[in-house]
């Protein structure tokens, strides 16, 4: 990806542009406040037409201001890079402002917005997908879990899948395997990594939110589920209870 242009902090002025950097900004301080986001991981992105607005790498997510959100087209080339916020709490006690990088995530965020049409992608490091895509084999299955309607088609009485992929040693390599999974996977809104944690995307960043938190609230549910002998991909919500696994 290469840099086209930088944009000081001063000349961000039109209200919508402001209005995403803003908003990410806030999302990026969710995902900390979830847990989702420890150190500097997980990540979020936002699409406004044409443009892509991505947090930066290796930046604590809850002090990330609105002139360090990167901006790129939809092909991944960046128009604005982000600069580094003298103003921020992280320079509070004199340490110069360093150099932003756009995130390593920007490659994969851009496969669901080409892939999907999606509004808004965001990556988390939360413990439930950890565990989730360590527990179960090459795909997540679930069903018969209230949380389920939560996901854009869901069906509580129908199997709901999302796909496992395997971590890499740096981020951007997992770009081929996670349009793959995008692809072979249609009725998923999201990608698990296994040993890392998970992609999520929705039309936009509402639905990308709500839909990041049901899928949270069921990886947790089916490592718990899987720990009492029961398969997650099973259940009923009538009231006979799955067999337990022998």
């Amino acid at each position: 990806m290469t840099e086209k242009q930088t944009v000081s902090p001063s000349s961000v002025v039109d209200v919508s542009d402001l209005a995403a950097r803003q908003l990410c900004c806030k999302l990026c301080r969710q995902l900390y406040e979830l847990g989702w986001a420890s150190g500097t991981g997980g990540g979020f992105s936002l699409r406004q037409g044409e443009r892509v607005y991505i947090a930066p790498s290796a930046v604590p997510k809850e002090s990330i201001q609105p002139s360090e959100i990167y901006v790129t087209n939809l092909a991944g080339e960046v128009q604005e890079a982000g600069i580094a916020c003298a103003d921020s709490e992280r320079y509070a006690l004199g340490n110069p402002p360093g150099k932003l990088k756009l995130s390593a995530c920007a490659p994969l965020f851009l496969h669901a917005y080409q892939l999907r049409g999606a509004g808004a992608v965001l990556h988390s490091h939360s413990q439930n997908a950890c565990v989730a895509s360590l527990v179960f084999g090459r795909t997540f299955r679930v069903r018969g879990l209230e949380m389920v309607k939560g996901i854009e088609g869901g069906h509580v009485d129908v199997v709901h899948e999302v796909p496992i992929i395997d971590n890499t040693p740096f981020e951007h390599e997992l770009a081929d395997s996670l349009r793959q999974a995008i692809l072979d996977y249609p009725a998923a809104s999201a990608v698990l990594v296994r040993g890392h944690g998970v992609y999520v995307w929705g039309r936009d960043w509402v639905s990308a939110k709500t839909q990041a938190e049901c899928y949270d609230y069921l990886f947790g549910a089916a490592v718990r589920l899987h720990q009492l002998g029961l398969d997650p991909g099973q259940l009923d919500r009538h009231l006979n209870p799955p067999a337990k696994k022998e």
